[in-house]
């Protein structure tokens, strides 16, 4: 009988062992699950952050520079140079409608 006892009081600590260690695990888990959604988080403001600053670096770029010739219009030659040039207007229908009256 004296033998029967320690092996009964060491599986009862091993058990013991068992879910304290287990306890851990579970706790350990729920940090490093709680590290890595801080972790992407922080990387997500971090990318929004860095996305800004290129966005305003590009807009500041994009004031600055001249604007491009392609819009501009030579002005007219001749006495109403100083007037708003007129350019003709052409307008189209399309040709699947079709007016129809009932």
């Amino acid at each position: 009988m004296t033998t029967a006892v320690p092996l009964i009081s060491s599986t009862v600590l091993s058990v013991n062992v068992t879910k304290s260690q287990e306890q851990n695990l579970y706790q350990s888990s729920g940090a490093i699950v709680a590290a890595i959604v801080v972790g992407v988080i922080v990387i997500f403001t971090a990318v929004l952050l860095i996305l800004k600053a290129y966005n305003r670096h590009m807009r500041g770029k994009r004031e600055l520079e001249p604007k491009s010739s392609k819009a501009s219009v030579p002005p007219p030659l001749g006495q109403n140079s100083s007037s708003i040039p007129q350019h003709p207007m052409v307008t189209s229908v399309p040709v699947g409608i079709h007016l129809q009256s009932r």
